[in-house]
Order: structure tokens, then C-alpha cells, then sequence
């Protein structure tokens, strides 16, 4: 008997009977002809914040690369693990995307974390606490609670690391390149768990904004 979660076995099997039924032909052409997605989305691993879903894209049209708090490493070909870059390499070089976003979240618990360093790490080897170490001298600028809020420091967090992923992002050679040309366009975005509301970076300004219809 297979211990695999039930919950994802019917979910299986209420994919195959509803949504794989009405797009069986994209899927057979996304398999015969290869993907062609028209963005790529950086965003965090947070069960609650599914680009797929709140931008409701079907197969084939986002390549998602998710992880902790939609960080971007700086450019470092130092010939570690680099699976973002990777991904981001990819993305550009072979997948020919030239829209990039960069989707941060409200109530994000790497941003809590970068804000509010545990006193003991979640493992000896403590993978989050480097991950978001990216973010240490920034957290450090965000005014302390006796001027803003914990609520307040966190959102302005998410957006300045919003602001941060992105200028790594042109620290890449291929995609700095690609935006001097004019061929690539680099996007912020953030979501608000609780109301649904989305945010986009002005590229000029860096304010976050709610987009018209």
C-alpha cells in the first residue's frame, strides 16, 4: 500500500478529470513542440502565494522559480550551487524570456526572519539564516518598532528586498546587457495574502502602486 498523501492522489484525480480534459491539446503541444513561457517569475516558496494562481496562467506560460522570500543572489560564478542563477541563466539564455517580475508577499516569514534573527538556528546548518543573511544590512535600515510598527517594518521590507532582487538581477551580464538594449524588461510586484490586492514597482520611482484595469 503506497503512502503517498491522499489529498494529492484526489487532486490527481480531479485534474485529470476536469482541467487536464479541457486543455489535453495544449498539454500534447507543450509536449510534442517544448515551452515557450512569455515571463519569468521569481517568487517565495510560500504555500500562499502561487504566481500560477493569482495571475490565473495556465501550463506553459510562467517559468517559476520559487524560493525563501523571492530572493535574487548577486552574480557570483564562483563555481558553487547557485540554483536560482541556474534557473535565471536558463530563463534567459535558453527559454529567450524577456519579462522578468519579481513577486514579494505580505506576511513573509524569511522577511520576518531577516527582520528578527532566531536565537538559535532551525539546523546546525542553518540554511535560512545564510539565505537571508542577503538581507541583513538592509533589515538593519528599517526603522526599529518605537517608529513604525512590526507590521509596517515587515511590508517595507518585502518591497526594499523587491528593490534589492532586482538590482542583483542586473548585476548579471546577460540580462544587464539585454535591458541596456532595451530587449528585456525587469518588473516588482507584491501580493497582500489577506485582501488579494496587488502592488507594482514604478520602474522609475520604485513606489509600489495598485495597477488600472
Amino acid at each position: 500500500m503506497s503512502d503517498f498523501p491522499v489529498s494529492l492522489l484526489k487532486g490527481y484525480e480531479d485534474f485529470m478529470s476536469g482541467r487536464y480534459v479541457e486543455e489535453s491539446g495544449r498539454y500534447r503541444s507543450l509536449a510534442e513542440k517544448g515551452q515557450k513561457p512569455h515571463t519569468l517569475m521569481i517568487a517565495c516558496c510560500d504555500s500562499r502565494a502561487a504566481p500560477e494562481t493569482i495571475f490565473n496562467c495556465g501550463p506553459g506560460e510562467l517559468f517559476v522559480v520559487r524560493n525563501v522570500a523571492n530572493l535574487v543572489p548577486p552574480y557570483e560564478p564562483d563555481g558553487q550551487f547557485h540554483a536560482t542563477s541556474a534557473a535565471l541563466e536558463y530563463a534567459v539564455q535558453a527559454l529567450k524570456i524577456r519579462d522578468i517580475v519579481v513577486m514579494g508577499h505580505g506576511r513573509c516569514g524569511g522577511i520576518q526572519a531577516a527582520l528578527d534573527p532566531m536565537d538559535e538556528p532551525l539546523s546546525p546548518g542553518d540554511f535560512i539564516g545564510k539565505w537571508m543573511g542577503m538581507l541583513r544590512s538592509t533589515a538593519d535600515q528599517i526603522p526599529g518598532t518605537e517608529i513604525m510598527t512590526q507590521s509596517e517594518r515587515q511590508t517595507a521590507l518585502e518591497r526594499v528586498s523587491i528593490r534589492n532582487s532586482i538590482a542583483n538581477l542586473k548585476t548579471f551580464p546577460c540580462i544587464r546587457i539585454l535591458e541596456e538594449k532595451g530587449s528585456m524588461r525587469i518588473h516588482g510586484a507584491w501580493f497582500d495574502i489577506s485582501t488579494g490586492e496587488l502592488w507594482v514597482m514604478d520602474g522609475k520611482t520604485g513606489d509600489f502602486i495598485r495597477p488600472q484595469a
